[in-house]
């Protein structure tokens, strides 16, 4: 009975078939989060230095210039641009998979059939002219065009190619971000090489201050009014500080290097103004408000466009499970003779439909659809991520600048005492007053004191550095 129904219904058939190959298993979804706090310290002032151009918020001229080489000569960076050339052609590679497919062909060849065959018996019958038959083996000659062409009618084709796009997108945000790294390590690097002078500076000044004392106490042995223990406490403290020199200048040596790696080019002494250790992140700092980040910063901007194709993936993947529909066609001209080919009767022509649909054994596709929804998901948490590390990273660089502020106005008070009791010191010293001891510990002080002074300023305008690119500037 049901033999007889299908067999008097095909059309019940197809429908059914259609019904069960569109079928689409339901998976479990999830929605990003985008929310944030409402400010970072109860204010709503909404001015923002991310949106300073970087080379008006670094006006430092070698600095710049420094950073304007690196744009063009970071091999990173360069790497990268070639990674988004490859993505533009991608899109381009989609947008052809939903346009007609046209190819023009030709050929020659011979065709010899068995004499039992159909053809042969063909052949053996037929003349072309009386009296002629037909050559065997037979020759071939053809000329034509063939196309083929995918109707989207469930919107794959072009859903694949927005998807790519949105990578495509990505991919010029990532090198955005790329670029904001680029400038921000570049300009740590450059400060911590005019910190590094500092400390020398500080190191050869504490070392003539320190040879003069060494004279003074070896007069005063001469003078029966020190010994020979308070000579060698002196000269083993100069030797001290003179030793630092040699790790200084090779921390310099290696900052420089690190500058030349990230510009692209081959060890050479770096450009620098002494200057601008001291004029350069005075003004205060605008962040903003927490909401600009999901504007501002390159990596959430990616982690969005990312989140955005994984959710055209899955339309992708759930149009496997519907019918897919191809248009083919073909027009030429065919003959056993070359000098035939001119003539109306050579011309041959097709025009065919393909409606294919899976119907059982669908595993694939179902695997390919779970995973679609499960990068998705990942998607969701990585962008959710993003957007929860850039709130943390401001948060903790206006900590920083914060109180490295405070602890630079304590470490200068620091040092201002520690420099007047150096000259204290001396004076008590020769008035026999004061034990060399005390001399050489006020002197490593406030040695020790001035280079930390100088470490603080360095963290307070690394810290002013990693706002500016916690806060999504730089790459604009």
């Amino acid at each position: 009975m049901i033999n007889k129904h299908l067999t008097k219904y095909p059309v019940y058939v197809f429908l059914l078939c259609w019904f069960w190959a569109c079928k689409t298993p339901e998976l479990a979804s999830r929605q990003e989060n985008k929310a944030v706090p409402a400010s970072y310290n109860n204010s709503q002032d909404t001015t923002n230095q991310a949106t300073i151009q970087w080379r008006q918020y670094f006006a430092d001229p070698n600095l710049v210039a420094l950073i304007d080489t690196a744009l063009k000569n970071n091999q990173e960076l360069n790497i990268m641009l070639q990674e988004i050339e490859m993505s533009a052609n991608e899109v381009k590679a989609r947008r052809g998979e939903y346009l007609p497919f046209v190819h023009i062909m030709g050929g020659a060849g011979f065709e010899k059939d068995g004499r039992f065959t159909r053809h042969g018996a063909v052949d053996e019958n037929i003349e072309i002219k009386p009296g002629k038959e037909f050559p065997r083996p037979l020759p071939d000659f053809m000329i034509g065009a063939y196309a083929s062409w995918e109707l989207d009618v469930w919107k794959k084709l072009r859903n694949a190619k927005k998807s790519a796009v949105m990578r495509y997108l990505s991919g010029i945000e990532g090198k955005n971000f790329m670029v904001t790294n680029l400038i921000a390590e570049i300009a740590g690097s450059y400060y911590e090489l005019l910190a590094l002078d500092r400390q020398l500076d500080i190191v050869e000044r504490n070392v003539e201050i320190q040879k003069t004392a060494l004279q003074v106490v070896k007069m005063q042995k001469e003078s029966a009014k020190a010994t020979q223990l308070a000579v060698n406490r002196f000269d083993a403290q100069l030797l001290h500080t003179q030793n630092l020199q040699y790790a200084i200048r090779q921390q310099i040596i290696e900052t420089e290097n690190r500058i030349n790696f990230l510009v692209g080019r081959f060890p050479q002494p770096i450009a620098r103004n002494m200057a601008s250790f001291n004029e350069w992140g005075q003004d205060p700092v605008q962040a903003g408000i927490p909401s600009q980040l999901l504007l501002n910063r390159p990596d959430i901007r990616q982690a969005e466009l990312e989140l955005g194709a994984a959710k055209l993936d899955i339309q992708v993947a759930r149009a496997s499970f519907y019918p897919s529909f191809r248009l083919t066609a073909g027009v030429g001209l065919q003959a056993f003779d070359p000098t035939l080919l001119i003539k109306p009767e050579s011309i041959l022509y097709n025009l065919a439909g393909d409606l294919v649909a899976p119907l059982i054994n669908k595993n694939a596709i179902k695997a390919m659809y779970a995973n679609a929804n499960l990068k998705q998901i990942q998607a969701i948490y990585n962008y959710e991520r993003s957007i929860l590390n850039a709130h943390i990273e401001v948060v903790n660089q206006l900590s920083r600048i914060d109180n490295f502020a405070k602890s630079q106005d304590t470490k200068s008070k620091e040092v201002e005492i520690l420099t007047q009791s150096i000259t204290i010191s001396n004076n008590l010293f020769n008035s026999a007053r004061a034990d060399y001891m005390e001399v050489l510990l006020t002197q490593r002080e406030a040695l020790e004191t001035k280079i930390d002074l100088i470490e603080i300023k360095l963290k307070t305008m690394i810290a002013k550095i990693n706002i500016y690119k916690a806060l999504g500037g730089g790459w604009n």
